[in-house]
């Protein structure tokens, strides 16, 4: 089938809202770990009182966009082609909607997400209000009789003060048949009148056995192999109820990654500035985005626990020996302070796409310099 020359290029641009390598959400059809929040959608939707706005929330990784996608399915597929019992949102898989709206081509959704720059090739830092005033031509448009439009924020976290502000317009005074889904893993950082204008469901993170359910199902649809049997128990405990976690770590050899920075922390005071250097060197490049996500992320996470575990004295036998040589009980502050350095000083890197070697060299030293007091 020809393509037209706008979904061509919808198909090569770089998706905010993708893991590279992976199945989008809007490709993805089965749902693990959320069947009651998904009956709870059906139910509403079959009642005839469906809310126009949907307030997505939980962690980051857990299905919410997926989610998302399935209830956009649901409500634009024909009616003899839903769930005549309201207990859940499939739809059969030759469904017309569904074939549109994976190909990115429904003219009942619209997608509002952070934009990617040709020029600058990166993505905006926030989700502008030049996206979310498509609203107004889309929420204008008729369709035939009963036909549903369908607006996915994805995530409502991105939006500026702008955007959030013209959306919030649109949330209180919502044309007929019009669905809002919004997407947050960070409600609280919402207006009030937006949470409020919706209804909120919040998403848990998953078990270990839809996680790991999960995860098969997206390296299998992504053509990659699975992890080896004994690397499932740590990939799972690391990932913390998030199928995309999960995935990072599993496809930028975070559990390798994780042996370094422990290998870093239990050298500290003294660092082997060659191996640091091949360390940074390994995540420099844009294409190796996920890696120096991962490396932060696990960074983080181990400072936070070694605080938490020298705060508390509980811990396993060789993280409490590290806590208590690392961190003496005067300098807490300073290891929380320079977790909170570390934070800010990745959110810049990320926002103002500033060097990123330079910036794992930086977060080294700065380790070194808190260990040696």
């Amino acid at each position: 089938m020809a393509r037209g020359p706008g979904l061509q290029a919808a198909e090569v641009l770089p998706e905010a809202d993708r893991l590279e390598g992976f199945p989008h959400p809007r490709e993805t059809r089965d749902l693990f770990g959320h069947a009651e929040a998904e009956r709870g959608l059906a139910q509403a939707f079959a009642s005839g009182r469906m809310h126009h706005g949907w307030l997505l929330t939980g962690p980051e990784g857990i299905g919410k966009a997926t989610l998302a996608y399935r209830l956009a399915r649901h409500v634009l597929a024909a009616p003899e082609e839903r769930d005549v019992f309201g207990d859940s949102l499939s739809v059969p898989e030759e469904c017309a909607a569904a074939r549109q709206i994976l190909a990115q081509a429904h003219p009942g959704l619209l997608v509002l997400r952070r934009p990617y720059d040709t020029k600058a090739k990166r993505f905006a830092t926030t989700l502008p209000i030049d996206e979310v005033r498509r609203l107004k031509s889309f929420l204008g448009l008729t369709g035939g009789e009963g036909q549903w439009r369908v607006v996915i924020v994805d995530t409502a976290d991105d939006l500026n003060v702008n955007a959030a502000n013209a959306l919030l317009k649109s949330l209180e005074e919502p044309p007929t048949r019009a669905l809002f889904i919004l997407v947050s893993s960070e409600p609280g950082r919402l207006l009030p009148t937006i949470r409020s204008r919706c209804r909120r469901l919040d998403l848990k993170p998953l078990d270990a056995a839809n996680l790991r359910r999960a995860a098969e199902a997206a390296l299998i649809a992504a053509e990659k192999d699975a992890p080896a049997p004994d690397a499932w128990p740590r990939l799972i405990r690391l990932a913390s109820g998030s199928v995309r976690r999960c995935l990072q770590l599993f496809a930028s050899g975070g559990l390798e990654l994780l042996g370094e920075i422990e290998g870093l922390l239990r050298l500290l005071p003294k660092v082997d500035w060659p191996a640091a250097h091949t360390l940074s060197d390994s995540m420099a490049l844009v294409a190796q985005e996920q890696r120096f996500a991962a490396f932060f992320d696990l960074l983080l996470e181990m400072l936070a626990r070694l605080v938490h575990v020298r705060t508390s004295g509980v811990g396993e036998a060789e993280e409490l020996a590290l806590a208590q040589r690392l961190i003496k009980p005067d300098a807490l502050p300073r290891w929380a302070d320079l977790w909170e350095t570390l934070v800010r000083e990745r959110s810049d890197a990320e926002s103002l796409n500033l060097d990123r070697k330079s910036l794992v060299l930086s977060a080294i030293a700065r380790l070194e310099a808190a260990a040696r007091g």
